[in-house]
């Protein structure tokens, strides 16, 4: 039972956190965007026993989010909600209200799982829908990198000592940390060890609509199937130049929109320079997306790419949305 004291707190604790957490701040506005309770209801079965109890899932749903939204680890994680005011707030939590510790949020990441989370983004995405957000009509599609770790000295070597002349895709398995991690190529020059993030992007404001995860050693064109929207004009790069790729872009009820390679016989080049154009302002999507893997495994990795991606369109939701749309 409340008495005059808990009012008169509470009253006291909302006018502190309208003075420090303005009406224009980012999490404010994300809070009336998003209806977090809707998307966080699916968790409740999986959530209700984990960690400190009494938690509730939208709480931890919503801490996990902002952790990729500032890229921060468990450890800075569980020292935001502690300390600061606006994720406090954002999270849920009261000004007394213990708030969990860094072993929380690896339980959490482990409950609600990667396909879990990939249901999440698509219904994350349907909310950016309504609001007018993707034109279903454009799009881009591209791999970037995840690098798992930047040299593997200590395993060539020890592959050396076993007898094998150099540290290739075929053994690295039974070297590295991560096993399921690959080298990856776009040039001589661009090697890399660990996956490849292939993005759908939807060109009205740049939002990500599809994305999967694999080893860096996977062919682009090989993921069109994963990735490809249901309609609309897909601009691509040449190593998406493959009669195969085009059959599947057709298939899926869209068209293919590639640049073409050199020694392709029916290459246009005015209309690849007119393709490169279209798509260029939208490679930034690739370099602002993180280029480090937070974990080891596919399956962990791809979790990882799941919550940027939220992130990333969030943030970019925000940016485009009127203020009226917050209101």
């Amino acid at each position: 039972m409340s008495t005059a004291r808990d009012t008169n707190e509470a009253a006291f604790e909302k006018k502190l956190l309208v003075s420090v957490i303005p009406p224009d701040h980012a999490y404010r506005k994300l809070n009336r965007l998003i209806n977090f309770d809707t998307i966080a209801a699916s968790l409740e079965k999986t959530y209700s026993h984990l960690g400190q109890k009494g938690i509730p899932a939208v709480r931890g749903l919503k801490a996990l989010l902002l952790q990729f939204w500032e890229d921060y680890s468990d450890r800075q994680m569980e020292a935001a909600v502690r300390e600061n005011l606006a994720i406090r707030w954002f999270c849920g939590f009261s000004l007394i209200e213990k708030t969990p510790d860094h072993s929380y949020f690896g339980k959490f990441r482990k409950r609600i799982g990667t396909q879990h989370f990939a249901d999440i983004f698509n219904s994350i995405n349907e909310q950016l829908r309504k609001e007018g957000l993707f034109g279903n009509i454009f799009y881009f599609i591209d791999a970037s990198t995840i690098i798992t770790k930047s040299a593997l000295w200590e395993e060539r070597d020890r592959a050396i000592k076993d007898g094998h002349d150099k540290l290739n895709n075929l053994i690295v398995k039974d070297y590295a940390a991560d096993k399921q991690a690959r080298w990856g190529a776009k040039s001589k020059k661009n090697i890399w060890f660990g996956y490849k993030r292939h993005t759908a992007v939807d060109m009205r404001y740049g939002l990500i609509t599809k994305t999967t995860i694999t080893p860096a050693n996977v062919l682009d064109y090989q993921v069109v199937e994963q990735i490809c929207p249901k309609e609309g004009y897909i601009f691509m790069d040449k190593l998406y130049d493959t009669k195969d790729t085009d059959k599947k872009i057709r298939a899926s009820g869209c068209s293919p929109g590639t640049i073409r390679k050199n020694n392709n016989p029916s290459k246009n080049y005015d209309l690849d320079r007119w393709r490169s154009h279209m798509r260029m302002p939208y490679e930034s999507t690739f370099s602002k997306l993180p280029k480090r893997a937070r974990y080891r495994g596919k399956t962990k990795v791809a979790f990882q790419n799941f919550g940027e991606s939220i992130s990333y369109n969030l943030k970019k939701a925000l940016h485009y949305l009127p203020q009226t749309a917050y209101l």
